[in-house]
């Protein structure tokens, strides 16, 4: 499934998907995986994500 979610929090912080990778440690190919619904991040990147966009795990992973 696609995370919709994560990707309108990334255009809303002006970030492109390289730079969130950046302030992440990981690929770019990463950030779109995930995006993309292709894979499923540890907690550990999700918290990462979460942080670098000031978001909460229920903003950007969770179905509400």
């Amino acid at each position: 499934m696609k995370n919709l979610k994560l990707k309108a929090a990334r255009a809303g912080k002006d970030l492109s998907q390289d730079q969130l990778a950046q302030l992440c440690n990981v690929s770019r190919q990463t950030i779109n995986a995930i995006e993309k619904g292709d894979y499923n991040p540890t907690i550990n990147l999700c918290i990462a994500i979460c942080k670098a966009l000031d978001k909460t795990l229920d903003d950007l992973f969770w179905e509400g």
